[in-house]
């Protein structure tokens, strides 16, 4: 059986293939999860699964575990995470997405979710599907069955509702799908769409042969940007391993941070919906909540980890939200993140402009970020203690660990939930600003 304490994280299930996870743990947790959904009334559960190599017996594993508790399964097969999420809107099902996301060959894992892409989280149902799998398998009376679904074309079709089609203007791209799923849907999605298209990886291949499928870390964008470079392309695309984040290069090759690519969507729904509430965690850029503000929306501001960012989706009717590691939500995506719908509705904005996207974007890009700065310590707490005494003189908050406004310059420091760590996020006016900031703020973290 696996490491049950390794593998539980705050928003979902990750850990070694053979070590920490394997088929006998998400058989008892395919069945743990049969248990805690069907106490709430579901009486079948959406499952699919990512490219790698061992996706296929784990699955199938938790889909014995299902079936075992008295639970039907609807297998969806190789899919992007956010097809697990439209399944599960579509169906009024929760769902089970086995990926590990950006995390390299030899892990594997289970993002799960409720009716309606609802989210799970320790909190919202994850540590009650923790304790049903150590406690056992508890047989039903009479078992599930498995049925076997092609949701690709519903699921293109959906996404392109998100857009004016007819809008949309020949732009030459580049897309890195990193041997991922994005390798599966990005052609489905662009097929009919007035787009030259040159690929990058996108065999599906779990072994991630090329780069890993991380577009959050520098060097695994240099492909793309030097694609972009040689093809005279408009704009390229990077997507991580489960197609669920995505991040766009402009022209030059330059890359457009998460909340960048955020605040240009955000700008464009409330061009559609004036007044409309937007959704941003606190390491979005300053910038994010000034596009929000003068686009005349409402920023309601969360904790991040897409569980949070979930909920307040749903609690304030938020249009979109944005999130600075480059996932998206969208209201009418069930709440949940799209990342395909995400870069249609760019596209859909950029092919309005006449200008490069450099250009289109350039009125958002105000402040240079750092970039996220982990920190080990060993009493988080104290320290961030010690942190807020030091800027006591300046506007804070505790929405999630400690948030800092300046004025010129701002910063977030929050503790880790699994180490003992402190991850810093600031901002300022400038590069040579930010890194004199930052060597402040690190002084504080460890004196």
């Amino acid at each position: 059986m696996g490491d049950y304490e390794a593998i539980f994280k705050a928003y979902d299930i990750r850990g070694i293939v053979g070590d920490q996870i394997d088929a006998a743990a998400c058989f008892a947790i395919g069945g743990a999860f049969a248990g805690h959904v069907r106490v709430n009334g579901a009486s079948r559960v959406v499952v699919g699964r990512d490219m790698r190599p061992d996706g296929a017996e784990l699955s199938g594993a938790f889909c014995e575990g299902v079936v075992a508790a008295g639970v039907d399964v609807v297998d969806i097969g190789l899919c992007a995470t956010e097809m697990v999420y439209f399944a599960s809107g579509t169906l009024v099902a929760p769902g089970a997405m086995f990926t590990a996301s950006h995390n390299p060959v030899g892990y594997n894992g289970i993002k799960l979710c409720g009716p309606g892409a609802s989210p799970i989280g320790t909190a919202t149902g994850l540590a009650d599907i923790r304790a049903r799998a150590e406690s056992g398998p508890v047989p039903a009376a009479a078992p599930g069955r498995v049925a076997r679904r092609d949701l690709l074309d519903r699921y293109v079709e959906h996404v392109l509702g998100f857009v004016d089609v007819a809008a949309l203007r020949p732009l030459r791209l580049v897309v890195d799908t990193a041997n991922g799923m994005g390798g599966l849907v990005v052609p489905a999605v662009f097929e009919t769409l007035p787009f030259d298209v040159d690929y990058l990886y996108p065999e599906l291949d779990g072994t991630f042969p090329n780069h890993p499928a991380d577009p959050l870390k520098p060097e695994n964008l240099r492909d793309l940007q030097d694609w972009v470079r040689a093809r005279s392309a408009d704009a390229g695309l990077a997507f991580d391993g489960d197609a669920d984040r995505v991040f766009l290069v402009d022209e030059s090759s330059c890359p457009l941070p998460g909340s960048l690519t955020a605040s240009l969507i955000a700008a464009r729904f409330l061009e559609r919906e004036p007044g409309a509430a937007i959704v941003g965690n606190v390491i979005c850029s300053k910038a994010f909540a000034e596009v929000v503000s003068e686009g005349g929306g409402r920023l309601v501001r969360t904790r991040v980890g897409h569980s949070f960012v979930k909920q307040a989706m749903a609690s304030s009717g938020a249009v979109f939200g944005g999130e600075h590691s480059g996932h998206y939500y969208f209201r009418d995506n069930y709440g949940a993140d799209g990342a395909m719908i995400a870069a249609l509705v760019a596209l859909e904005t950029f092919s309005g402009h006449e200008g490069p996207l450099s250009d289109l974007v350039a009125p958002m890009r105000r402040y240079t970020a750092s970039g996220e700065i982990n920190t080990e310590v060993p009493d988080p707490s104290e320290v961030i203690e010690r942190v807020a005494a030091a800027f006591e003189a300046c506007e804070q908050d505790r929405l999630d660990g400690l948030t800092v406004d300046c004025g010129d310059w701002w910063f977030n420091v929050r503790p880790s939930n699994t180490e003992p760590l402190l991850r810093l996020n600031l901002e300022a006016a400038d590069a040579a600003a930010a890194r004199a900031r930052v060597a402040e703020v690190r002084a504080l973290l460890t004196p």
